[in-house]
């Protein structure tokens, strides 16, 4: 009898494997809430998406940003903090098969609307490279804090000197000209200043993101007048009446010189230490010495500060100029920061070096509707 117990029970057995074979149960097939291959949403906002099981069982499910697991479960919740494209991945599978999908996201950042001023409201860094009004007024701390909500003036310094600032606002992108970053230049002396551009991608309200060069009459030119990727550094003299010595990352040295005008220390009083590092990018200086009682600073055609005289274009610039770390062309639909740097190395004799002045930055389209482009 046992032998009988025991071979009924392998028939039965042999007969429910039979009665379920792959066929019997297939691999997941999943209908999910979400349809169109590309989703549009902001910084902030929830992208949610669920599944449900239209056909087989679906045993284990994975959702996926990049390579970055997110959900096991029906339901992918998830909120992006920074701005930019992802790919999102989901997988469903049965020990018969797997159900794969995947979505693109393009995440916006947030643009902000409205606003109180025209002007800059922000000054969030001053880092001048040395020059004959660092130290004093228009080249220090309380002269860049002079800009915000108005105009005044601030001085940067040689070469690679910058400030930074943020609009209350979101300054859009539309047609022609977006920005006046406003100069002193003259006909004949111009001190040409490279101007930056970010969006707040994270939305935190500070310039920790990515800054976009605004491309300008220069950019791409393989003639010697603009670089890439140049750094200058500056070192701290023996004593305040002695010139700041440099070097650059192509092997070349030099002098910011003391003139017989300003006898302060041109070395920042703040910086403590030795030395410093100032990168950018780099125009070829056009100060032409040759007749020492007239030096002049030709300007370049367009698209850089304190360049040409206001009557001529100044430093108005179009966000849709923006480039990126590679010189490749960005879309940007507003931005919410900025930043001007001196991009000549020049050295006016008596004059003192080329060091890039500003005297305002505004909204060109303010308070008009930021309908952007």
């Amino acid at each position: 009898m046992k032998h009988l117990k025991l071979l009924s029970l392998i028939s039965f057995s042999l007969l429910l494997l039979n009665s379920c074979s792959k066929d019997d149960v297939p691999a997941p097939i999943m209908e999910l809430s979400v349809t169109e291959k590309t989703i549009q949403t902001k910084i902030k906002e929830p992208v949610t998406i669920t599944s449900r099981v239209a056909v087989g069982t679906a045993v284990k499910e994975e959702w996926y940003v990049g390579n970055e697991l997110i959900s096991t479960g029906s339901t992918f919740n998830h909120v992006f903090e920074v701005a930019g494209s992802y790919k999102i991945y989901y997988q469903a599978s049965n020990n018969y098969g797997i159900y794969k999908d995947s979505f693109d996201v393009q995440v916006a950042a947030l643009v902000r609307e409205g606003g109180a001023s025209q002007y800059v409201t922000t000054l969030f860094e001053f880092m001048p490279a040395p020059g004959q009004f660092i130290n004093k007024a228009p080249g220090n701390l309380a002269s860049a804090e002079g800009l915000v909500g108005k105009t005044g003036m601030v001085s940067l310094g040689a070469w690679g000197g910058y400030v930074a600032y943020g609009f209350d606002h979101s300054v859009p992108n539309k047609d022609g000209n977006d920005i006046d970053v406003m100069g002193n230049a003259l006909a004949e002396w111009s001190e040409p200043g490279i101007i930056y551009v970010m969006v707040d991608n994270n939305g935190n309200g500070k310039p920790d993101d990515t800054w976009y060069e605004l491309a300008g009459s220069e950019f791409g030119k393989t003639d010697g007048t603009y670089l890439r990727d140049y750094q200058v550094t500056y070192f701290r003299p023996e004593s305040a009446d002695k010139d700041i010595a440099w070097t650059d990352n192509k092997g070349n040295t030099g002098f910011v010189k003391k003139n017989t005008f300003h006898r302060q220390a041109y070395y920042p009083e703040w910086i403590t230490a030795n030395s410093y590092t100032l990168k950018g990018s780099w125009l070829k200086t056009k100060v032409d010495p040759s007749r020492p009682a007239y030096v002049v600073s030709l300007p370049y055609d367009w698209g850089y500060s304190d360049n040409k005289t206001e009557a001529n274009g100044g430093g108005k610039v179009d966000i849709s100029n923006a480039i990126d770390a590679d010189g490749n062309k960005v879309t940007l639909k507003a931005i919410d920061f900025i930043k001007i740097q001196t991009a000549v190395l020049g050295d006016g004799g008596w004059l003192g070096e080329a060091s890039t002045e500003v005297i305002g930055i505004k909204d060109m389209h303010f308070p008009v509707s930021n309908t952007t482009k």
